[in-house]
């Protein structure tokens, strides 16, 4: 097993280090800073994966550290966007509602039925892209790279169906493992 204290798990934590930084260049105006540092973290994403898989250096601190990266980055810059009317309000609670449905409900599995083995679903990382494109997209628009227009609000649409997909894709899964769980130790 690979030590902790690798490379990728030095990227990750350097996107976590990022996130403050991505926040005060949002707060300050400093949209074209926002938008470098938000392709920065995505690009490190990308990187600290490769890393991990091509030299085997996959820790169970990556596994969670990688994803809460990306979340706590995407949240804030969500968040943030919001804030500033760049984004709707309900797009950011529609969002975290489903990160609230999947971590709740793999912490409902964890305590009643035993130990959870996460593992992201094809539909959570085409969320997952998408998601990130959108907030690229509008973070491009404050800082003048592109005009905003229609694929804006396909975007967001597309990207809301996966929410709500992927959301309900993982209420399926869980409750099908918790039923094979309980079924397998039920009395015969």
């Amino acid at each position: 097993m690979p030590s902790a204290l690798n490379v990728p798990n030095a990227i990750t934590l350097a996107r976590f280090a990022l996130v403050p930084v991505l926040a005060w260049a949002l707060l300050e105006g400093e949209q074209a800073l926002a938008f470098a540092l938000f392709v920065v973290s995505a690009l490190s994403d990308a990187a600290d994966g490769l890393i991990a898989r091509h030299w085997n250096l996959r820790t169970r601190f990556g596994a969670v550290a990688d994803p809460l990266a990306d979340k706590l980055t995407m949240l804030t810059v969500g968040v943030l966007l919001a804030w500033q009317g760049a984004l709707p309000w309900w797009f950011v609670l529609a969002v975290v509602l489903r990160d609230a449905v999947i971590v709740g409900g793999a912490l409902t599995y964890h305590l009643w039925i035993g130990s959870v083995e996460m593992a992201p679903r094809w539909l959570s990382k085409l969320n997952t892209g998408l998601e990130f494109a959108l907030l690229l997209g509008v973070l491009a628009i404050g800082a003048g790279y592109v005009d905003d227009g229609a694929w804006r609000d396909v975007l967001l649409a597309a990207t809301l169906a996966t929410i709500v997909a992927s959301g309900a894709d993982y209420v399926l899964v869980w409750s099908r493992k918790a039923a094979q769980a309980r079924r397998a130790v039920a009395p015969r």
